[in-house]
């Protein structure tokens, strides 16, 4: 279930709270707390190619362009 079909459903069950409430409490998404959408870009958000190595926190093309701010050099 996706994130806009849960919040569809309030709208119907606004009448009845009783329903609503356990509908909430079976059918909310999760909170995660490992795995690859907990870690995120600082700057654009993104969830792919993280690079979390030095607390850097960056996708790879924000760090490809930030590397060289940040004192990184490129090794030939």
């Amino acid at each position: 279930m996706t994130v806009s079909d849960f919040s569809k459903v309030f709208k119907q069950l606004q009448n009845k709270p009783s329903k609503l409430k356990k509908y909430i409490k079976h059918n909310k998404p999760k909170t995660r707390n490992f795995g690859p959408t907990t870690k995120g870009c600082r700057r654009c958000g993104s969830n792919k190619g993280h690079v979390g190595k030095y607390g850097i926190n960056l996708c790879r093309k924000c760090f490809r362009e930030m590397a060289p701010k940040i004192g990184f050099k490129k090794f030939i």
